[in-house]
């Protein structure tokens, strides 16, 4: 094993010079003497609502070690943009996105539709009058009246005390602002900060650069609906006017930095994972007054869930370019989206057993899939109770192992997991045989996964999450462990 020391040097070295190992000077990034013939894509046209995001990706034709810098554009920027392949529809309408390179370009036509209902499933719902609710916390700033929950109070939120981690899910309030108000819907982690300006008729979120949609028809003393989804790595805004249907959306999309801190590929763009539970408040003016409260899933019914921590939440942390190729996102395109996931960084099985039990009993799945233990926290006794639970919703639990990293905690925590799923007569996936450099599970295969430099939190720096390569292993590996879901 290379020592830290030299590792460092290393870096520092390719930093520097990277041309030692990309060939040496004088060469382009593409290959002496390569021509390109054709482009292909993946997708050939897209149909979209407004908000939406999709994400094309160009291969040459030839194939080449390394990509041409293709160039994309869109012939009407306002219905459709594009950047690096990842279009999101603005308005509706129809648009033509094109990939170039030197003189061969490929056309991919766009057709942007109206946004359709929501068709999933409900997980909470409460219409407020004066009658307080448990699991609403007003913190001092909001008061019940026959209207609904009136916050008049800046300085804090309201909390709704549902935890959720849902991969494709929606929190829709019904409200009516005063005309100098200005709201704010968040996450009580305060990674997801989105605000309704009322007097400045505008619509945000609270990215590096801020991104924000002007709202003509935003006015003090009417009311809305206010939908906030998070959609693996898409965020977005809608603004519905109650009276006149018009709408406005702002979508964003989180790109991830492909590691934490030093070991990341890139710097990213932080849009946030609306980690936990859905908050809200007054940032400035006299009033908010909240009628209703609803929270949905995004889908009714699924084949799969699979529930965990970061390792099944890659949407935090893959770059946006390689995200269809974390495992997660494989299983679901092999299911043709007939799966959804459930993660949150950072989750121990406390937090799973909290959080699945607002979930799981509003959604039909036929398999639920568990993958816990990056975090500890793991006792037979709390995974034979998350198994009992899933069993007691009527779905078929499957205890996978957890993948291996650097640090060696996969090895006890799946000792501990293989002692339970054998107990219970489970089957289970084992990720960490796919990770490891002799398909043990023992000693982790780094190049499978990203270098992470938590040097200025932890003090460590360690291979951790899967990258595209271990999340490839780990798909291939679902294929030959529990091959039913796909059946």
């Amino acid at each position: 094993m290379i020592n830290y020391k030299y590792r460092v040097f290393l870096h520092i070295i390719l930093f520097f010079f990277p041309t030692l190992i990309s060939g040496g000077c004088g060469k382009s990034n593409i290959e002496e003497g390569y021509k390109l013939e054709n482009i292909h894509l993946n997708k050939l046209s897209l149909t979209m609502q407004v908000g939406d995001t999709e994400q094309i990706t160009a291969f040459s034709v030839p194939s080449v070690a390394h990509q041409p810098a293709f160039q994309w554009s869109s012939s009407d920027e306002s219905v459709a943009t594009v950047v690096n392949g990842l279009v999101e529809a603005i308005a509706v309408g129809e648009a033509v996105v094109t990939v170039k390179y030197q003189t061969v370009s490929v056309d991919i036509p766009i057709t942007i539709e109206a946004a359709k209902p929501v068709q999933g499933s409900i997980l909470y719902d409460i219409k407020i009058n004066n009658t307080p609710i448990q699991e609403l916390q007003l913190n001092g700033v909001a008061q019940y009246t026959t209207e609904g929950l009136n916050v008049t109070e800046e300085g804090n939120v309201v909390k709704l005390d549902k935890f959720y981690a849902l991969a494709e899910r929606m929190i829709r309030y019904h409200i009516k602002p005063s005309h100098n108000a200005k709201a704010l819907f968040k996450s009580s982690e305060g990674d997801f900060n989105a605000f309704v300006d009322v007097p400045n008729k505008r619509i945000s979120i609270a990215t590096d650069p801020v991104s924000e949609q002007h709202v003509p028809f935003l006015e003090g003393n009417r009311e809305y609906i206010v939908e906030i989804y998070h959609i693996y790595q898409q965020a977005k805004v809608r603004v519905i006017d109650i009276q006149t249907r018009e709408e406005v959306v702002i979508s964003v999309t989180n790109d991830g930095q492909g590691g934490f801190g030093a070991g990341a590929l890139q710097k990213g763009f932080a849009v946030g994972m609306q980690w936990d539970h859905y908050c809200f408040g007054l940032v400035e003016g006299s009033s908010l007054l909240i009628k209703q409260i609803t929270v949905y899933a995004l889908k009714k019914s699924v084949n799969l869930l699979m529930y965990g921590d970061s390792i099944t939440q890659p949407e935090g942390y893959f770059p946006t370019t390689d995200f269809p190729k974390a495992w997660t996102q494989m299983v679901i395109s092999r299911l043709n989206g007939n799966a959804m996931s459930s993660g949150r960084g950072g989750g121990t099985i406390t937090m799973v057993l909290n959080y699945i039990q607002n979930e799981l009993p509003y959604i039909k799945a036929k398999y639920v899939m568990v993958t816990i233990g990056t975090n500890g926290g793991n006792t037979e006794a709390n995974l034979t109770e998350l198994i009992n639970y899933i069993k007691e919703q009527g779905a078929i639990p499957i205890l996978n192992n957890i993948p291996g990293n650097e640090s060696g905690s996969q090895i006890e925590n799946n000792e501990l997991i293989e002692k339970v799923r054998e107990k219970l007569g489970l089957k289970g996936c084992k990720f960490d045989m796919a990770t490891s450099i002799n398909g043990d599970g023992r000693e982790v295969d780094k190049s499978l996964m990203y270098w992470e430099d938590y040097s200025n939190s932890y003090g460590w720096q360690i291979y951790h999450h899967p990258n595209e390569k271990g999340g490839q292993k780990m798909y291939e590996r679902t294929l030959i462990d529990i091959p039913e879901i796909y059946e």
